[in-house]
């Protein structure tokens, strides 16, 4: 996962991790378990698809966010 991409798409839309977390729907620490990859938390697909739907990404962007092989 590309960690800091998805913090400039949160910084361009002025959500916090809290904001975006009550957004799809989880708690922010699991919010930040899942960004942070703490013991092996990920986003589900639906958890995806919303954030997909509320910064308005294309396909690649979603890849490049949510399927990078990046360590941050």
């Amino acid at each position: 996962m590309n960690k800091k991409l998805l913090e400039s798409k949160m910084k361009l839309h002025g959500d916090t991790n809290s904001s975006l977390a009550t957004a799809i729907g989880i708690s922010t620490q699991s919010f930040v378990n899942k960004k942070n990859e703490n013991h092996g938390r990920e986003f589900t697909q639906q958890e995806i698809c919303k954030i997909k739907q509320r910064y308005n990404l294309s396909p690649i962007e979603v890849d490049d966010i949510f399927f990078a092989n990046e360590v941050s």
